[in-house]
């Protein structure tokens, strides 16, 4: 699936109803089996995504997160989405932006994107999981961008291994898509099992290790298993039934 940002006249900021429309989306993913992986990108070329939009936040509007699909975004943010979902920034990346990337478990930037915590300088704090922004690079960077409100280009998120990728802004997309097939060739349950056992090992080892040791039978003893030692000797490629 590819999650199109579409507010480009307001860079892509987010609303209630834009946040409530990502997460319908990937409600509807996560219960679509033949849904292997989602890319996440934005419309137009100033940005990926701003943030919260500040004038529907000073208007009192509820940014729309105590429901179903407001759940769902919130999942999403925190990276536990079933699926692995792909960031393809074709643009900055700032607050709320941010944070959606962050959520996401891999990362193409275009080259010109900066990334950004501003939320200090409007009197505010990283509301979505920016403070978690030290689990993916080192806390002390992870400090100054939270604590100045200061950005970083695309080119530094790559040395400090916030991103996988940074490429022209055409590639941005075919870049995330060349990830998505790679991923979507693999063994749906065995890719769905790795993404959250990574992602839980950086922040509660022993729970992952548990987690692991629920895992390992299912996973070893799948049809999927033997489908793929099966594809092995027979030299051809393996037909998965993601069970």
């Amino acid at each position: 699936m590819i999650l199109r940002l579409n507010r480009p006249e307001a860079r892509n900021a987010l609303t209630p109803v834009l946040i409530r429309a990502i997460g319908a989306a990937m409600m509807e993913a996560e219960s679509d089996e033949s849904t292997l992986v989602v890319v996440v990108t934005g419309t137009g070329d100033r940005a990926f995504c701003a943030g919260m939009d500040l004038r529907a936040f000073a208007d009192g509007q509820d940014m729309g997160i105590d429901n179903d699909f407001g759940r769902a975004y919130s999942r999403l943010l925190r990276g536990e989405m079933a699926m692995p979902v792909i960031g393809a920034a074709n643009g900055s990346a700032l607050a709320g932006g941010l944070e959606l990337l962050l959520g996401c478990d891999l990362i193409v930037l275009s080259e010109g994107a900066q990334l950004g915590l501003p939320e200090v300088k409007r009197g505010l704090i990283p509301g979505g999981g920016g403070t978690f922004l030290g689990t993916r690079i080192p806390v002390g960077i992870a400090l100054e961008m939270a604590l100045t409100g200061q950005s970083i280009d695309a080119a530094r998120a790559k040395e400090l291994g916030l991103a996988n990728a940074v490429v022209p802004h055409d590639s941005v997309l075919p870049t995330a898509l060349a990830y998505a097939e790679q991923i979507a060739a693999n063994g749906p349950l065995g890719v769905r099992a790795v993404k959250e056992l990574v992602r839980l090992a950086v922040v509660d080892a022993p729970v992952a290790w548990q987690r692991l040791e629920e895992w390992l039978p299912r996973v070893f003893g799948s049809e999927d298993a033997r489908e793929g030692a099966m594809a092995f000797v027979e030299k051809r490629p393996p037909s998965w039934l993601g069970r």
